[in-house]
């Protein structure tokens, strides 16, 4: 009885994984084509007739104006000194200032940023009334109350609203680049390239991860997303919001247009601006030198703090997602937003697959013993798993190419056994979200549920 009942256990939980593989990887095989589409088009046409341009060929905004660099800092004391000389440095005498929200009993934090900020007047603290860790959001509106104080003192009125982190490694050229496409555009996001990792093999092997999704997330998803006409969602950093139609979020703009109770509100802003009739674009451009216009940064490389970050992304889109923006737009947008928000199912799915596989040998040494055992597969799921072999391959393929593009042809083959990895992470990751809005939804309010941030030496990154 008990192995008949543990081959029929694992029959079902085999063919809930391969029927959820299958789905998971036709959706991302669509997204694919969507891709190589749309690059062949513009390959063979587009840029046969013009040009590329690049922020060297860039005119000038025919309406420039002043942008507010919005940064939440919360124990950030190793990174936010580099971070602002190597900003202050990078974007020299554009038209803009940093903002910098901060609390008050985060002293060390303060005084790194006092040490910047007292030989300028572009570095502005806003402090928070009340001591952290609040939310990242709540810090923002700190922010933009300060910003609203300094148009005021000014008599100016902002042009943009950026947001960065207190570790992100700017560009020079981000800030005319805003300036230009904020005259088209309520929403403007560059790509994000986190930095290799560094430290033990494993270390390196977290850090990378990120490094192969966030390859191919703005290397090719972004880009069919915003193809397609549906929103673009904000990163949280590398990315700016015009000033009016951010503040035309707020209830209250005279607060803040950031929701304190939300742990994504980068990611909310850029679909709110969508449901109000804004418009968003995700730009990929080089620089003079033939270098990706881009923010970097390192990402977390230990498995703690990995599970952490991506349990606050998981919370916010996959889950609470569902129920503070709901589903709206038309037909593409409806597919993204189902596509954010597949986080949770897609992690129950692939914990299923290993459990799967690993009962796998065991049934097999059984059947050895007892000839009458039943089949391990039905003919439905030996087509599935032919299936799921190709669309597997074909992601991981993908995944390759595109860590190679952006990295070298290391990395690209280095993320085929990272493939691994990121599943482990996504699943410990979503273990963990599960509980944190289980939590939320008995009355625990989330918090900033930060990581320990670094900042590279620049002099070995050139």
């Amino acid at each position: 009885m008990a192995v008949a009942f543990l081959a029929t256990l694992h029959h079902e939980i085999l063919l809930f994984a391969v029927v959820g593989l299958a789905i998971g990887g036709i959706d991302d095989f669509l997204i694919d084509l969507l891709f190589l589409s749309r690059r062949m088009w513009r390959d063979l046409v587009i840029y046969a007739r013009y040009p590329r341009m690049t922020t060297a060929t860039l005119p000038a905004s025919a309406n420039p104006g002043r942008i507010a660099i919005f940064i939440p800092a919360w124990k950030e004391v190793e990174v936010i000194g580099s971070m602002l000389t190597h900003a202050l440095n990078c974007w020299g005498e554009s038209d803009y200032r940093i903002f910098i929200g901060t609390y008050p009993n985060d002293p060390d934090t303060i005084d790194a940023i006092a040490a910047v900020a007292e030989s300028d007047p572009r570095v502005v603290v806003g402090i928070n009334p009340l001591p952290g860790p609040s939310t990242k959001a709540d810090c923002l509106n700190v922010l933009w109350r300060a910003m609203l104080a300094d148009e005021a003192q000014l008599g100016r009125r902002y042009k943009a609203v950026v947001l960065h982190d207190a570790e992100d490694v700017v560009h020079p050229d981000e800030i005319r680049l805003f300036d230009f496409m904020i005259d088209r555009f309520q929403l403007v996001q560059l790509p994000v390239l986190p930095l290799p990792g560094h430290g033990s093999w494993f270390s390196r092997a977290i850090a990378n991860h990120y490094c192969d999704e966030f390859a191919e997330s703005h290397g090719k998803y972004l880009t069919v997303r915003e193809a397609l006409g549906a929103s673009v969602p904000s990163a949280g950093v590398a990315c700016a919001f015009e000033r009016d139609a951010l503040a035309a979020l707020a209830i209250n703009p005279a607060r803040g247009p950031f929701d304190p109770s939300s742990l994504t509100e980068d990611y909310e802003a850029g679909l709110r601006i969508r449901d109000g009739g804004g418009h968003g674009v995700f730009v990929r451009i080089r620089d003079a030198n033939g270098k990706l216009v881009a923010t970097r940064e390192y990402f977390p490389n230990s498995i703690n703090a990995a599970v952490r970050q991506k349990a606050r992304w998981i919370v916010g889109i996959s889950l609470a997602g569902w129920d503070r923006m709901g589903w709206r737009g038309g037909t593409a947008e409806l597919w993204m937003r189902l596509r954010d928000r597949r986080a949770a199912i897609a992690a129950l799915v692939l914990c299923a697959a290993y459990v799967a596989f690993l009962l796998w040998p065991m049934l097999w040494v059984i059947a050895q013993f007892q000839p009458s055992f039943p089949r391990a597969t039905s003919p439905a799921i030996d087509a599935l798993l032919r299936v799921n072999f190709f669309l597997m391959s074909w992601r991981i393929f993908m995944r390759a190419v595109f860590a190679g593009h952006a990295y070298g042809w290391r990395y690209g083959l280095g993320a085929i056994p990272r493939t691994l990895l990121a599943n482990l992470i996504t699943i410990l990751a979503t273990q963990r979200a599960l509980s944190l809005y289980a939590r939320s939804l008995l009355g625990q309010p989330l918090s900033w549920d930060k990581t320990q941030h670094q900042f590279p030496d620049l002099s070995e990154n050139r």
